[in-house]
């Protein structure tokens, strides 16, 4: 059985100033053992380091039945470097995938890894502004993508010199990703990579605010997937007999962390999705024995729904692992009944730490016992602690407070913010998430609550920042806040408070289709709510605790 570590340690923290009051950190590590981490290595390096012992055999398998091999996707990710060497990206250069899952978003990310790149990824369902907004901010050079999606970019790639291509017939002007697949890998000049470069940059809003450009490093990413699968007992047991459905968004962090990454690391099959859809979902896992599931709850609930779950056979599945939002104990209950075979459990990630914070322990290679509405236990190489959102001190077991973590898994920084950054990462090296938890005596942490303002619908982030700022553009808005409200299907849901301005009647439709020509689908307003006033604090924060309370009472207006 794996060592016990003590159950927390204890750090007394001095310096001249603070002899008198030593304050003691109550810090909580993994029941797992530290172990050896290869930071020194670039991500893709890392990923494909044990590549021999199974090079022949299947790396991914798409949706229409394509098989390509290990050895086939490293070649691939090498000819992509060299192709994008040749179209003038350089080393520290950003690239855009706008793409759903398919083979070309992998080939695509980790040949941006060898060229020494970096990926920026973003929702192919985003509105052209949005798109524009993050591609603008993280400069991307190069958009790879859908011909069906280039009107959103085409505009802006024409005035900004930016290359559109696309891995489908491309349209006028737009270039095939057939020249980066067929460029020659031997041209591809040494490249020095360093353990702080960043690999990748996703856009995430964090407690507060717009969304920014989160910077992961590859010794972040190295680091992150490590503390899932590696070591003698890996937290995640995951191995090349293992055949993973990769359904998860790989835009999102936790998909291309867990599931691209770790399964990449371990050799292990990537079946692709590129959409979820109940009945394909399915008969792929009947038809390939699929054994690994990541799923996050919308998911889980559409398997515990659907009536035609009882035609198939799902009993290759020997783990479920739900993340990205929170899972309720009645739907984990149902879902074991689905599948008789599989351990069923949650991990806590978030995209700023690299994204995972913690990882369900009966996934372990030894599994340990754990509790139903637990999201795991802190990764291994990596400190957690529970602070007092309002004295900052360090808290003991069972009691809540924000869930802070340490460790080379955690972002660089916020790309060009260096005060969001200073906000959210303190001079310890703390990231402070937003979210309160607690750790219970068997070290197992449970989410209760959320400082941060953001809202999750189905996993994705909506930023009330963002929705406000539009809903103030409107002439006849005068004040707005957006909070979040509870709903079965999605978690939560955007929901509106606004003051009009004065001697307007605008209604509640003409505020929702004002947004949603605006937005993604998933940050559309559920409803918009009429009201004389937006609670505020003497600061001018606004107090969205009182508006959520307004809506759990039932007396929104």
């Amino acid at each position: 059985s794996p060592i016990e570590l003590p159950k927390h340690h204890t750090h007394y923290s001095s310096s001249p100033m603070e002899t008198q009051t030593k304050q003691k950190e109550i810090i909580f590590g993994s029941k797992l053992p530290d172990i050896y981490i290869p930071k020194h290595l670039p991500l893709h390096s890392y990923c494909f380091e044990n590549i021999s012992k199974f090079s022949s055999r299947p790396c991914l398998i798409n949706s229409t039945g394509e098989v390509y091999t290990y050895a086939d996707v490293e070649l691939t990710c090498r000819k992509v470097a060299s192709g994008l060497n040749k179209l003038g990206v350089k080393q520290g250069d950003t690239i855009m995938i706008l793409l759903p899952n398919s083979p070309e978003f992998i080939f695509a990310f980790l040949g941006a890894s060898y060229r020494g790149a970096i990926s920026t990824m973003a929702n192919p369902f985003f509105t052209p502004a949005e798109v524009i907004k993050q591609a603008k901010a993280s400069n991307a050079k190069i958009i790879v993508t859908q011909a069906c999606h280039v009107e959103k970019v085409k505009d802006y790639a024409t005035q900004n010199d930016v290359k559109v291509m696309c891995i489908d017939s491309p349209p006028e002007g737009c270039l095939h990703f057939s020249e980066l697949t067929q460029a020659d890998e031997r041209e591809m000049p040494e490249v020095e990579i360093s353990p702080d470069d960043v690999v990748t940059l996703p856009y995430s809003s964090g407690t507060t605010g717009l969304p920014k450009g989160v910077m992961l490093t590859h010794k972040g990413q190295v680091t992150s997937v490590a503390q899932q699968v590696d070591g003698e007992n890996p937290n995640l047991y995951m191995h090349s007999e293992d055949i993973m459905l990769c359904v998860l968004p790989l835009f999102h962090i936790y998909s291309l962390n867990s599931v691209l990454f770790c399964g990449l690391r371990v050799g292990a099959t990537l079946l692709i999705m590129p959409k979820f859809e109940i009945l394909s979902f399915l008969e792929l896992i009947q038809k390939y024995k699929v054994t690994i599931g990541p799923f996050v709850p919308p998911i889980v609930l559409a398997i515990a729904k659907s009536p035609l779950v009882d035609k198939y056979d799902l009993s290759s599945i020997r783990t479920v692992m739900s993340g990205a939002a929170p899972l309720g104990k009645e739907l984990e209950d149902t879902v074991r009944a689905k599948f008789p075979n599989a351990k069923l459990g949650q991990g806590y990630g978030m995209t700023e730490a690299g994204p995972v914070l913690a990882m369900c322990l009966a996934f372990a290679k030894e599994p340990f016992e754990i509790k139903s509405g637990a999201c795991g236990t802190v990764v291994r190489n990596a400190e957690m602690k529970i602070v007092d959102p309002d004295t900052g001190d360090s808290l003991p077991r069972n009691q809540p407070g924000e869930i802070c973590i340490r460790g080379d898994q955690i972002m660089k920084g916020y790309l060009n913010d260096p005060e969001a950054t200073e906000r959210t990462i303190d001079k310890q090296g703390w990231l402070h998430t937003g979210d309160i938890g607690y750790i219970d005596d068997d070290d197992e942490l449970f989410i209760v609550d959320r400082l941060k303002e953001l809202i999750k619908y189905k996993g994705f982030q909506v930023a009330p920042a963002e929705l406000e700022a539009m809903l103030l553009n409107h002439p006849t808005i005068s004040d707005a806040a957006v909070v979040s409200m509870k709903d079965e299907a999605a978690g939560e849901v955007p929901v509106a408070f606004v003051v009009r301005s004065n001697g307007s009647d605008v209604t509640e439709d003409e505020i929702k289709q004002y947004i949603s020509k605006q937005v993604v689908f998933y940050k559309r307003l559920n409803r918009v709510f009429f009201v004389d006033a937006i609670p505020k604090a003497h600061s001018g924060k606004i107090l969205r605790k009182d508006l959520r309370a307004r809506l759990a009472a039932g007396s929104p207006n």
